[in-house]
């Protein structure tokens, strides 16, 4: 008898495993692409240093791919691509996101879906053991779920895994009912759980935020053992509460932390116990700009400090990790569709707790730049 989930996805394209390329041509040389942002980074346990982001083609849509690149120096210099995820035809891979599990290994997700959003996307997932080297095995590519996860996953005071993972609420942006999708229930800001170190996932509980834009969602466990669920929307953040480790969640509401309208944020509990927030504090409100850094000794009832890590307009989608010395390493994308860059800043909660740099920080490292020919008339960052 015919498999029919075997059916299904020799039908769509968008449910197929992509080749995972570890050696990238020239193709997938700097100088090819014309757009790439979003960004999320990585530390090894002996400092090396793992950027990812995505780009191809002249904006965002199916010419989009994932490229990983690493850092033996502590982010001196960066390797070219060493791993890229480029789907064939139609199908983009974009909003990649990196996490060192427990285990201390390192797993590369990113989001697939058929030409720019089908309705339904999927979060993939490839991983290794070994991401102190610079070139390491990495497993085959699986799908874990329906949606995008973008943000890095957290593990609760049980044990427990959660994957922040969004099911946006925009429909299929195309006119094809071959490979639309209107997932229903599934839409909202979803947790998926994994009790046994990411062997297999399930989804546990969602959240429903209104006005939620790409949700692009980020949890803390508080001190209480509650989560805190925040959520990007059309007037800056909205929130969501869990008592039960994430299997009921709270009615949206706005959240007391103040953001421009839909763009993305950074929340992590830092080796300190403090949380550390980062978001965009403009002086008109609007612009992706004055990228900021904040501390929360109280679960984030409070925040002081305010370190402005990059002023300028056009800078955008924080994402950082702590080495265990403390430093923090943030890394963000500038201006995707002309200045092309992946930036690096690194600084510590001192520097945050002042707002200014030391002397031994590091601010506006260059990660990155593409060199591909600009489209013309291309509309500004909004995503």
């Amino acid at each position: 008898m015919a498999d029919p989930q075997a059916a299904q996805t020799a039908n769509d394209p968008a449910l197929q495993a992509p080749a995972v390329n570890v050696c990238p041509g020239p193709e997938y040389g700097d100088s090819t692409r014309a757009f790439q942002g979003i960004p999320g980074i990585e530390r090894a346990k002996n400092g090396r240093l793992w950027a990812v982001w995505y780009g191809g083609g002249p904006g965002e849509g199916p010419q989009n791919y994932v490229v990983a690149v690493t850092s033996g120096d502590d982010g001196a210099t960066w390797s070219p691509p060493v791993v890229v995820i480029d789907p064939p035809g139609s199908v983009r891979a974009f909003d990649p996101c990196l996490w060192h599990d427990p285990e201390g290994r390192l797993w590369l997700f990113w989001a697939q879906a058929y030409h720019h959003w089908d309705g339904r996307a999927g979060v993939w997932a490839i991983m290794t053991e070994d991401s102190e080297k610079e070139h390491p095995a990495w497993s085959p590519p699986r799908r874990i779920c329906n949606g995008i996860m973008m943000n890095k996953p957290i593990v609760l005071s049980t044990g427990e895994w959660l994957l922040p993972v969004a099911v946006w609420q925009s429909p299929a942006d195309f006119d094809d009912p071959r490979f639309t999708h209107n997932l229903g229930s599934e839409v909202g800001s979803n947790v998926f759980r994994s009790t046994d170190a990411g062997a297999t996932f399930s989804l546990l509980g969602q959240a429903h935020i209104p006005q939620a834009s790409a949700d692009e969602h980020m949890i803390v466990e508080r001190n209480d053992a509650s989560l805190w669920m925040l959520v990007r929307t059309r007037y800056g953040i909205g929130e969501s509460i869990s008592t039960d480790r994430g299997e009921t969640w709270s009615p949206g509401a706005p959240s007391a932390i103040q953001h421009i309208p839909t763009a993305r944020f950074f929340i992590r509990r830092l080796s300190s116990g403090k949380l550390l927030r980062v978001t965009h504090d403009p002086p008109d409100g609007k612009t992706r700009s004055h990228l900021t850094a904040y501390l929360s000794y109280d679960d984030g009832t409070s925040w002081y400090g305010g370190l402005v890590v990059d002023e300028r307009s056009q800078v955008s989608y924080p994402d950082a990790v702590q080495s265990p010395d403390g430093t923090i390493y943030l890394v963000y994308d500038r201006n995707r569709r002309s200045d092309r860059e992946i930036l690096m800043a690194a600084f510590t909660e001192e520097d945050v707790a002042r707002g200014r740099f030391s002397s031994a920080s590091r601010q506006r490292v260059l990660v990155n730049r593409a060199g591909g020919k600009p489209a013309r008339q291309q509309p500004t960052d909004g995503d």
